[in-house]
């Protein structure tokens, strides 16, 4: 049953895609049916109190004495109907806002779900022996041993011979070691290296539920065990913020130039990556600082996205060009990057 289960969910993973778009602000309108509504019957009521007004009989009946309180009574019967109506039309633009953000909350749990689905659908497998476990967990190890030999013999090799116009004379493996290599290695060892392109637009996520490129780039960039580790932390931190109105796409912080990037890869803190904390926006500042020292749960997100952030970057930043790293600089994850690291005092 359990496994029927799981078949359903990965199934629908894949049927449906992940609505990651929440993480857009939310599309605000003009003018909505409930405004025009309060303005149509104002005005009915405003038009019906002139004309009452005007052709009431006996206007000069009433003396100088009484002037001023009949004056604050026409005007309390003519704006207060008006007022009433607009407290109504307020209140219910308000219910209606809270009904959106409601439904934006449920489709970020939903995108968590999904996601977390999609990202370990191709890993399940059913219960082994203990001895198997443990042979296998053996084989892994010397795999990984000598795919860590060759490749150092492969490295040095090149920098010996930096002429890459012969043929490749790398040694490979003996017969002896291949059924270990793919015994071995997993699934995820064996698939191909991640595209940076394919990187940088995972990490600015899907911008709607029709993105399709951004899906499927996505999705390969979550069978990176690295990336997938950095999106998944991207995602719980951007829903918790959006749970505060805060949205990557409304920070514009200030660009820093991929020199100071570069050193922060490198492992430098503090002022002289002080560019980086471009984000202005005293609001959103304002409410990360207090949401990361009253919630528990929003803080140990935000460290362990600052940690993944800055693990990923410094392998990133070694083989990235300037404008591949201008690029990922742009993403919704380097945005949020940017308000957690200043809030957490990294550029101080």
């Amino acid at each position: 049953m359990a496994d029927t289960t799981q078949t359903s969910d990965n199934t629908e993973a894949r049927a449906r895609p992940t609505p990651l778009g929440i993480y857009d602000r939310p599309g605000t309108e003009g003018i909505s049916s409930i405004e025009i509504a309060a303005l149509v019957l104002s005005g009915i009521w405003l038009l019906a109190s002139a004309l009452f007004f005007l052709f009431m009989p006996g206007n000069n009946v009433a003396g100088e004495s009484s002037g001023g309180l009949r004056f604050i009574m026409v005007m309390l019967a003519i704006f207060m109907p008006v007022g009433m109506i607009w407290v109504a039309a307020t209140a219910a633009r308000s219910s209606r806002i809270m009904r959106e953000e409601s439904q934006r909350l449920q489709a970020a749990i939903d995108a968590i779900r999904h996601a977390y689905i999609a990202q370990n659908q191709s890993g399940i497998a059913g219960p082994e022996p203990a001895s198997v476990a443990r042979k296998l967990d053996e084989i892994a190890e010397a795999a990984r041993k000598t795919e860590s030999a060759l490749a150092t013999f492969t490295s040095r090799r090149e920098q010996e011979r930096p002429a890459a116009n012969h043929p490749s004379t790398a040694t490979e493996p003996s017969p002896e070691d291949q059924p270990a290599l793919a015994l071995g290695t997993q699934a995820t060892d064996m698939a191909p290296p991640l595209a940076v392109e394919d990187f940088i637009r995972a990490l600015n996520f899907p911008e709607t539920a029709e993105d399709e490129a951004g899906f499927a780039a996505l999705r390969r960039a979550l069978k990176d065990r690295s990336a997938a580790q950095l999106i998944q932390a991207a995602q719980d931190v951007l829903t918790l913020l959006s749970q505060d109105g805060i949205y990557m796409d409304d920070l514009l912080p200030d660009r820093a130039r991929p020199e100071v990037w570069r050193q922060f890869g490198q492992g430098a803190r503090g002022r002289p990556i002080a560019a980086l904390g471009g984000v202005r926006d005293r609001s959103s500042l304002a409410l990360t600082a207090g949401r990361m020292k009253q919630d528990p749960i929003f803080r140990d997100a935000a460290h362990h996205f600052l940690r993944r952030f800055d693990k990923t970057f410094a392998e990133f930043e070694t083989s990235a060009t300037d404008g591949e790293i201008s690029a990922l600089a742009e993403t919704r994850t380097a945005r949020a990057f940017m308000l957690l690291g200043r809030v957490a005092g990294t550029f101080d």
